[in-house]
């Protein structure tokens, strides 16, 4: 059963997270005044900030008319690879065609400069508006990295104006027409979230469906909840879940990330303890031990615990063993599935897939390369050390176990969006 301030809450988009109960919504002429108000923590901020429609909503309204789809990716916990997914996403869609935007909205913590191989750059501006950072003709980028003097700066920034910054990338950035946004968000649920979401579902209200609910493959913003294998990650991103439906975000679906450990065989080490010598050798330990000979014992359980590396023997066997065949190994780093299928069972929303740990995965991102082949098609290719250099917008790329469970999703996204590749017609034209 709903409660009753779930019901509100689900009403007024403009409740923050941690309002009081009958709190009459930030836009009231009775924000932070109402008797409700006492005692919440936004009270003097609701009581001092402009009432009515916001201004600033007009104009990102006309910015984003031209933009098809907008994809927010999303996470109530942090380090659970959201840019990853994000700068990956971007990078599939514009090599399928699209034309797409990437936005960076971390405003405290920007990784996308990095992960697109666009450190260094610079925000220019236009009688048009500022112009986005372009890694390849179908790819724009638009993160504060850009604007900062040092990548070492700290951004120290309370609410209001992250929130003003965000609404400068949607109102004054010369995005063109787009297929795809992607917005790369911070991890929780709070004002930046709140600001995102609002902007967007106000600038595609009209791109409702005639009986007045959004639809995920309409025009209009969705989510994408990205999580990790662990118990403790998927508590927080439960909360997420949460959070798009109290405001009306439909949620595209959840990627779990992190999912095992799949890596080449040659990248790995082997050690052996020899059981057989380890054995007297603790047997030797507890006799001394009996007697008071403490040195004694340190010494042999120290002989004991040594390990052999016997990393050529086993490739070598294994080489015979299969030969002329590749050979990787499955870890399961954190627990082997079932708590992301169980909140996508209990919440009702869909499994987009899993995608491994991989080392090229790692080194792509580090080197601002995608996983995926170059434009027009082609094979990822392999490279020493899991990623080739190349720079923004280069087709140099890493291979890796993680590369089929990225394509799937991407798969998955296109379908449920109702997106067309290049060649069928779809993607628009600048």
């Amino acid at each position: 059963m709903v409660s009753s301030s779930t019901a509100e809450v689900s009403a007024l988009p403009d409740v923050p997270q941690n309002a009081n109960q009958h709190c009459p919504g930030t836009s009231s002429d009775q924000a932070g005044k109402a008797a409700a108000c006492a005692g919440c923590p936004n009270q003097s901020v609701c009581a001092t900030a402009p009432k009515g429609p916001d201004p600033d909503l007009a104009a990102i309204s006309e910015r984003m008319s031209a933009v098809k789809h907008k994809l927010l990716v999303l996470s109530g916990k942090g380090g659970v690879g959201k840019s990853t997914v994000s700068a990956q996403l971007a990078f599939a869609l514009a090599r399928r065609g699209f034309e797409v935007g990437l936005l960076d909205i971390d405003i405290c913590g920007p990784s996308i400069p990095k992960m697109l191989g666009l450190e260094g750059q610079e925000v220019h501006s236009s009688n048009l508006g500022w112009s986005p950072v372009y890694v390849e003709d179908n790819l724009a980028v638009m993160s504060i990295g850009f604007m900062l003097p040092n990548p070492d700066e700290a951004v120290i920034w309370r609410g209001p104006r992250k929130n003003g910054l965000i609404k400068q990338f949607l109102k004054d950035v010369h995005w063109g027409s787009l297929d795809y946004l992607v917005v790369d968000a911070p991890p929780g649920t709070s004002d930046e979230h709140i600001t995102i979401t609002q902007c967007l579902q106000s600038a595609t209200s009209t791109a409702a469906t005639p009986g007045g609910s959004s639809s995920v493959s309409g025009s209009g913003a969705s989510a994408i909840i990205v999580t990790t294998p662990q118990d403790v990650a998927v508590i927080d991103v439960r909360k997420e879940v949460s959070f798009c439906r109290k405001v009306g975000l439909p949620v595209l679906g959840v990627v779990e990330n992190m999912a095992g450990l799949v890596t080449p065989l040659e990248r790995c080490s082997f050690t052996a303890t020899d059981t057989a010598a380890a054995a007297p050798a603790a047997a030797a330990a507890a006799g001394d031990a009996a007697s008071g000979a403490s040195g004694a014992s340190g010494a042999a359980s120290t002989a004991a615990e040594v390990d052999v590396d016997v990393t050529q023997q086993v490739l070598a066997l294994l080489a015979e063993r299969f030969p002329g065949q590749r050979l990787s190994v499955l870890a399961e780093v954190f627990r082997a599935g079932g708590a992301a299928d169980r909140m996508c069972s209990d919440m009702g929303v869909q499994l987009l897939g899993r995608v491994p740990l991989d080392p090229g995965l790692g080194a792509a991102a580090d080197a601002g390369l995608p996983v995926v082949g170059p434009p027009g098609g082609g094979e990822a290719g392999d490279t020493e050390g899991g990623a080739a250099a190349g720079g923004a917008g280069g087709v140099a790329v890493a291979a890796g176990p993680c590369l089929p469970a990225l394509m799937a999703i991407v798969d998955k996204v296109v379908g449920r969006t109702g997106g067309k590749g290049r060649e069928d017609g779809g993607p628009t034209g600048q």
